[in-house]
């Protein structure tokens, strides 16, 4: 949903669509930008971009130009541009934009405040040319090389150090690479494939009983995609000796009441990114509140800002993941 108190940055002239013959359908947009059809449409009418060709069937077909454009659009969004700030803006001053964005978003949770460079070398753990390397592999798109560096991390730091001093900085690095333009989606997604694929295989190593303790339940709301800052969330909640079970991404707040209900979770785990929007993260906690028991409490993280702006009753926000031993001894201790 859009706000409504956002109009554009200056007048706004009818842009005619671009001479280049356009080939990608509103659905192809959607799935390569993970910006709405809904979305795209508003932004047609209150902003006058992306103006689309058409088909013979008169479906909307939007140009390479226009992809690439509204990639740019999306990564400043998920830094915490408004769209009436970016929507319409030249190519040029996009880039610019996503340029200076890079030194200073919001990270993902253990790297907040710090720019890639001293994440790379804040991670005192892991020397910075691992890091780097991890960074060249995907660059050179090897993806044996890759799956084979970070198994190797994996046995050399244990879990938990691999998440926090390797995982985190390579995030914000590989992040950073996305924002400026020197990494393209698809070289993202396979990053996040290979260390979701290294994650997933540590925690069923650790051998966890269904007898641990508490139950958890982790996902995320219909809005959100990002699931590897929940997966490293799962780790860390793994290693402490949790019952973990993981819904993955995008499930509809009904259903995750129902999944509680299901499999008798104690706590429910969301994990939230920068580029959702306030009310729908506010609005959908509070009725998840209303749909769960009392004694089922609800974990929230991520970099989304609303999570630290705004309080939403009967719900723990943990800052980093750094939390998660306390808040667990904190919940061990409460109990009968």
């Amino acid at each position: 949903m859009l706000p409504p108190d956002f109009s554009p940055p200056g007048p706004v002239v009818p842009r005619q669509a671009d001479a280049c013959a356009p080939g990608f359908t509103i659905a192809a947009v959607e799935r390569d930008t993970g910006l709405s059809k809904d979305t795209l449409r508003v932004w047609e009418r209150r902003y006058l971009f992306p103006v689309p060709g058409r088909d013979a069937h008169g479906e909307r077909l939007y140009s390479r130009e226009q992809l690439e454009q509204l990639r740019l659009i999306k990564r400043l969004l998920d830094t915490g541009h408004r769209p009436g700030q970016v929507v319409g803006l030249p190519h040029a001053e996009l880039q610019a934009l996503g340029r200076q964005a890079g030194g200073n978003r919001q990270r993902p949770q253990g790297q907040r405040g710090k720019t890639a460079r001293t994440a790379v070398t804040a991670a005192a753990d892991v020397p910075a040319p691992q890091i780097q390397a991890c960074f060249e592999l995907v660059k050179r798109h090897d993806a044996l090389g890759l799956r084979h560096t970070l198994t190797a991390a994996v046995q050399e730091l244990g879990l938990a150090s691999f998440v926090s001093t390797l995982v985190a900085p390579l995030n914000t690095l590989i992040g950073d690479a996305w924002m400026d333009g020197r990494l393209e989606v698809f070289e993202e997604h396979f990053y996040t494939e290979s260390v979701i694929a290294v994650l997933r295989h540590g925690i069923s190593s650790l051998g966890v009983t269904g007898v641990a303790s508490p139950r958890v339940l982790l996902t995320t709301f219909p809005q959100e995609s990002h699931g590897l800052g929940l997966l490293m969330a799962e780790t860390f909640l793994a290693l402490q000796g949790c019952n973990c079970l993981s819904l993955g991404v995008q499930t509809p707040v009904p259903d995750i009441a129902r999944a509680v209900s299901a499999h008798g979770a104690q706590i429910v785990v969301l994990s939230f990114s920068a580029s959702l929007n306030p009310k729908d993260v506010t609005q959908g906690l509070g009725d998840l509140r209303g749909l769960l028991p009392p004694a089922v409490e609800i974990w929230t993280g991520g970099a989304c800002p609303v999570l630290q702006r705004r309080n939403v009753p009967g719900v723990r926000v943990l800052d980093s993941f750094a939390a998660i031993e306390p808040e667990l001894q904190r919940w061990r201790q409460a109990q009968p």
